[in-house]
């Protein structure tokens, strides 16, 4: 049975390792299911898509419309490894779940525009259904509008070419959207709840995502908050794309 692939670009292992708790959590994998890599510190792996059952990228507090000047080697390491794996991602439309960062830097593949104007605040919001993505596989029976946790400084301004928009959202025009058959991009973070995202508040207080001195507001916004149809988004990833046993 082939494996999911988690590739993890946050450099704080506490979040990083709660990121994969969460992933695991709501969607459903078993530990023995996936392959773990921190790509920070290990590299974006050189391999075959196919080898896997499907490819999750997470969040990180990375921005790729950062002056290239301005990043740091590790960022920049990430971003280089990530182009010739996505290039095989795409051409070869291998099932594939970029969230967040993993959208930006799909986004960025598809030299698709990006910038600060659709920015978000860190905690819950409204996602929107779109007309065009009421009948793909993964939102089939999903209402109208639902929640998610989110928290972005950068977002795309456009839709790839050649990709199918499924969710907008109210502010952010573009939170998910499809290309080809099997691979998809989620501006918010299907895998977030409230544990998780109180740790990132503590940890990104003062990455600019919002005004530090309003920590505490941003704590309790997300205190109790449930987001059972993003769950259901990357549980329906998982057992669509997951081997027979």
């Amino acid at each position: 049975m082939r494996p999911f692939l988690i590739l993890q670009l946050r450099p704080e292992t506490e979040v990083a390792d709660d990121e994969f708790r969460a992933i695991l959590e709501h969607g459903q994998l078993d530990p023995d299911e996936v392959v773990r890599v921190r790509v920070n510190s290990e590299g974006v792996p050189d391999a075959d898509p196919r080898e896997f059952a499907g490819i999750i990228v997470g969040g990180s507090p990375f921005e790729v419309t950062t002056p290239e000047q301005e990043k740091s080697e590790t960022q920049r390491g990430i971003e280089a490894g990530f182009g010739p794996l996505l290039d095989r991602v795409v051409e070869l439309d291998t099932p594939f779940l970029g969230c967040c960062s993993g959208h930006g830097l799909l986004g960025r593949h598809c030299d698709t525009p990006m910038s600060s104007q659709y920015r978000e605040t860190v905690g819950p919001a409204e996602v929107l259904l779109a007309e065009t993505g009421r009948n793909d596989p993964l939102l089939q029976g999903f209402p109208d509008s639902f929640r998610v946790f989110l928290g972005h400084k950068e977002a795309l301004d456009d839709l790839p070419e050649g990709a199918v928009l499924l969710v907008r959202g109210r502010h952010c025009p573009i939170q998910m959207f499809r290309l080809g058959e099997h691979v998809y991009s989620t501006q918010f973070h299907p895998e977030g709840d409230p544990r998780g995202f109180a740790l990132r508040i503590r940890y990104y207080r003062d990455h600019g995502y919002f005004p530090a001195e309003k920590a505490e507001l941003r704590l309790s916004a997300v205190e109790g908050v449930d987001t059972p149809w993003a769950h259901a988004l990357l549980q329906r990833f998982v057992a669509r794309y997951r081997d027979p046993s």
